[in-house]
């Protein structure tokens, strides 16, 4: 076994252990139901790694409806620990200030699991519906008339793969489509698979279609995915990948530059493929009179704005996809989600098109984001 994978599920067992201890008990329902408790518990440490391995079930012929109901229970167990987390402080607290009693212990332990039930079928909800069209306009100084109003429609992070088919990403090309952009941008994180298994799910691709084109940027996921693989299938659809490149597009007598970068992260697997933002803009970093840089995590933001862009398009957060963990993403990334500053440049961070691992969100709603430019007053 794996010593990685054997560490996470030892800590899995005692995350359980430590669930069980703290409701069974207070819900003193009898031997039976404390049972049944106990193997319920006992299901859900086994199907967690099933989720947690979701992405290449496939490729061991397991039934997809396992992948399923791993990651529905990875959703679960999230929210049943946080919630026996913060149960425990509320007593902790009832405690210190004389209020516990026995009603408030039983009742309190019989709403965690209903109060992490309904989390979860929510998040579903939220996860599985498509993504609403947000809008975001960006103010740029000394901006040419030609391009007032130029639009670009971002996706991102829509990762094709165990849950996420043909007919989402069909979906989610038919309502950008809608949206009549002037460019189409895809900041990374498509699929979580290789070619061969998910090439089917994302042929949709090849009916985006905007005037100045449709551009791609890797993430991270890509990498774990075979990236190389990945940029020849995404190419063949007709999008056109960027890596540490860009094109220029002209409105009348103004120029804009769509540059992009490989992921942040991307030379650990391949060197040349190393994020450079001065790269991508090249001998044209001047004569351009907008430039915009699709670069698929926000920490590449500080090198953007040194390279001279005006506006980074990114995702890879999710924006936290579920409470609390968004509360951890500041600890790697500088933003969490919306648009920001980072010296002279905008940076914009979608939440994401579609999800990773569990069908959940809750309070972070996946976007299809129109970004337009507007002047600068």
């Amino acid at each position: 076994m794996n010593r990685s994978f054997a560490t996470i599920l030892s800590l899995l067992v005692l995350l359980q252990v430590y669930i069980g201890m703290r409701l069974l008990p207070d819900l003193a329902l009898g031997l039976p139901f404390t049972v049944a408790g106990v193997l319920l518990l006992v299901l859900l440490t086994a199907l967690v790694p099933v989720g947690l391995m979701s992405a290449s079930l496939r490729r061991r012929r397991w039934p997809e409806r396992l992948a399923w109901l791993g990651l529905m229970s990875m959703g679960f167990f999230s929210s049943l620990l946080v919630t026996t987390l913060a149960r425990d402080l509320v007593l902790l607290a009832l405690q210190l200030f004389g209020g516990l009693g026995p009603a408030v212990v039983r009742g309190s332990a019989a709403a965690v699991p209903l109060v992490a039930l309904g989390v979860t079928a929510l998040g579903f909800v939220n996860a599985r519906r498509l993504a609403r069209v947000k809008r975001v306009e960006v103010p740029i100084a000394n901006l040419p008339p030609s391009l007032h109003g130029y639009a670009i429609a971002q996706v991102s992070d829509i990762h094709v793969g165990p849950t996420i088919k043909r007919a989402y990403l069909n979906a989610i090309v038919n309502r950008v489509n809608k949206l009549g952009a002037d460019a189409i941008a895809i900041t990374g994180d498509l699929v979580d698979g290789s070619v061969h298994r998910l090439g089917l799910h994302t042929q949709p691709l090849a009916r985006l279609a905007a005037p100045d084109g449709v551009f791609f940027v890797t993430g991270n996921h890509e990498y774990y995915s075979g990236a190389e693989e990945w940029i020849a299938e995404v190419r063949r659809l007709g999008v056109t990948v960027l890596l540490n490149q860009h094109v220029i597009r002209r409105r009348d007598d103004a120029t804009l530059m769509i540059a992009g970068v490989s992921d942040y992260m991307a030379h650990h697997f391949n060197p040349g493929h190393k994020s450079d933002p001065r790269a991508a803009a090249g001998s044209a970093r001047e004569q351009a009179d907008v430039r915009i840089l699709l670069a698929h995590q926000p920490r590449s933001a500080p090198a953007a704005a040194e390279a001279g862009f005006h506006l980074q398009l990114s995702g890879h957060t999710h924006g936290g996809q579920f409470f609390p963990w968004n509360l951890f993403v500041p600890l790697q990334q500088p933003f969490v989600a919306g648009l920001h500053r980072v010296r002279d440049m905008w940076v914009y961070i979608s939440r994401g098109t579609g999800y990773w691992g569990p069908p959940k969100r809750f309070g972070a709603p996946s976007e299809i984001t129109l970004v337009r430019l507007v002047p600068a007053v």
